[in-house]
């Protein structure tokens, strides 16, 4: 919703403004009707850019953290679930270690970097080829897959960003 709503400037252009306008114009005009319900949910990483108006018409702010151990966890059995791996329960609680501090986004692509490891292993090694290989002959996604694609996937958010959120949630945020 940033993109859309982002505060305006002296900079910004005329068009820009009218979108903006008339967005907010449509979003009055949905709770007019009194026998219909419409939930308006919006998203963003960057609440400290949305404009003042736009703020105001979203009634409920929620800050969604970063996900916890036990949701990163969950999150990697979700994206593994149709994908041959050998992962055991203390590994996944090792994966949830490991990936302190990444986003979902971050988690999936940790998870597409893992699964390329038996990939790679195969294009390394000269006796197979990669075209004719049967997917049964491919090695299962291990515990070192998610080491070594940790070392390439680092988490996008920074603390700064997550301190500005946590500022943002205290001033504009609401209590549940």
């Amino acid at each position: 919703v940033d993109s859309l709503l982002s505060s305006r400037s002296e900079t910004e252009h005329e068009s820009s403004r009218r979108i903006k306008t008339e967005f907010l114009v449509q979003l009055d005009g949905v709770a007019t009707c009194s026998d219909e319900r419409l939930l308006v949910l919006a998203a963003t990483n960057r609440p400290q850019e949305l404009d003042e108006a736009a703020r105001r018409r979203f009634v409920k702010r929620l800050y969604i953290a970063l996900p916890e151990a036990e949701a990163r966890l969950t999150i990697v059995k979700n994206l593994l679930a149709d994908m041959k791996h050998n992962l055991e329960d203390a590994d996944f609680d090792e994966v949830a270690k490991l990936t302190e501090g990444y986003s979902g986004a971050d988690m999936r692509q940790l998870c597409a970097e893992a699964a390329m490891g038996p990939i790679r292993d195969i294009d390394n090694c000269s006796s197979m080829d990669i075209e004719t290989i049967e997917a049964d002959e491919i090695r299962p996604i291990s515990l070192s897959d998610f080491i070594t694609a940790a070392q390439v996937v680092r988490p996008t958010v920074v603390e700064e960003d997550l301190e500005a959120y946590k500022v943002w949630d205290s001033k504009f945020g609401c209590l549940l």
